[in-house]
């Protein structure tokens, strides 16, 4: 197992926090969750039950997931999102609030159950999900903190709560500021927040209307005037175009034991190296080693306890 690239990684980070570099700060558009997890042997077939040997509830989704990563790197993160007030939105509450990070609620009087993900992840690492994600949940028009993002270093979106993520996309690229996305499958909208977007980061399964294959795909998106594009494939190297610069980067073999959140990972990473200063293919390389790390955890967090600086195992990563 390779673990020494992600673990410099943040020993390099905690080093320039430590000298007083200034903490950047990150807003992030997009949908939250309550993730129900059961760890299984294997998948149950129709019309069958089954014991899980495990069970846990988490905050999840991947504005929420990405907001954590940045949070937990050092920066000092905002989510935007649809919350509202039935109890079990105060499991994604409660886990903003531990883990750090500011929340903006789109929907603060909303009374209904919130988006709930049953999650199933089978002895192999592999993971299959049911969820509402945001169709269910209205929101009213969403209202820019003007003052909130002229402080923030990075935006970024993930095509859930659309009107949001246009509106803050909008008002970061007015203010020059660097606006990514999240993209894991497309989304009616899509089209119009592109507009905004000015780094994609796409999963393979994000295919607009007409495309059908990674080069239809890219070509799309240049169209709409997005200078940078990234596409992650699992185990397989991200592609990346970034401006004029063409490249690949690899995927670091480690024994997996949970894929959930790796993705969402790194998002929330890319955006803390970019807004440390890193350049594009660097950002997106460091992010990538985090995110493999991550996998050899259980759920979206244990990585967050379990991955510490070498010669100091009772020192969390967090700076």
């Amino acid at each position: 197992m390779d673990r020494p690239a992600a673990l410099a990684a943040i020993q390099y980070l905690r080093g320039n926090l430590q000298k007083g570099q200034p903490v950047p700060s990150g807003v992030f558009v997009g949908l939250s969750t309550v993730d129900i997890v059961y760890g299984v042997d294997e998948f149950p077939s129709a019309n069958t039950k089954i014991a899980a040997h495990s069970q846990n509830v988490y905050a999840g989704g991947p504005a929420a997931n990405a907001a954590i990563a940045f949070a937990h790197l050092g920066g000092e993160a905002t989510l935007v999102t649809a919350v509202g007030t039935h109890p079990l939105a105060g499991i994604v509450a409660d886990e903003m609030r531990r883990n750090a990070v500011q929340l903006i609620d789109l929907n603060p009087d909303f009374d209904q159950t919130p988006a709930i993900s049953s999650v199933t992840v089978n002895a192999k690492g592999e993971r299959n999900v049911v969820s509402a994600n945001a169709t269910r949940i209205s929101t009213p028009p969403a209202q820019i903190d003007e003052p909130l993002l002229r402080q923030a270093a990075v935006v970024m979106v993930d095509g859930h709560h659309m009107q949001a993520c246009q509106a803050w996309a909008s008002a970061a690229r007015a203010l020059g500021m660097p606006v990514v996305l999240d993209g894991g499958s497309w989304k009616q909208g899509a089209d119009e927040l592109l507009k905004s977007v000015d780094t994609a980061i796409c999963s393979a399964d994000f295919m607009p209307p007409g495309c059908a294959s990674e080069p239809e795909l890219i070509a799309y998106l240049q169209t709409r005037g997005v200078a940078n594009i990234a596409i992650s494939r699992g185990p397989e190297p991200i592609q990346f175009i970034f401006g004029g610069q063409r490249g690949t980067v690899p995927i670091v073999n480690v024994d997996v034991v949970d894929t959930m959140g790796a993705g969402d990972i790194l998002h929330g990473a890319f955006c803390y190296y970019l807004s440390m200063g890193h350049a594009l293919d660097k950002a997106l390389e460091e992010a990538s080693k985090l995110a493999t790390e991550s996998c050899r955890f259980h759920g979206p967090r244990e990585w967050m306890t379990r991955l510490r600086e070498p010669g100091n195992e009772s020192s969390p990563a967090r700076a």
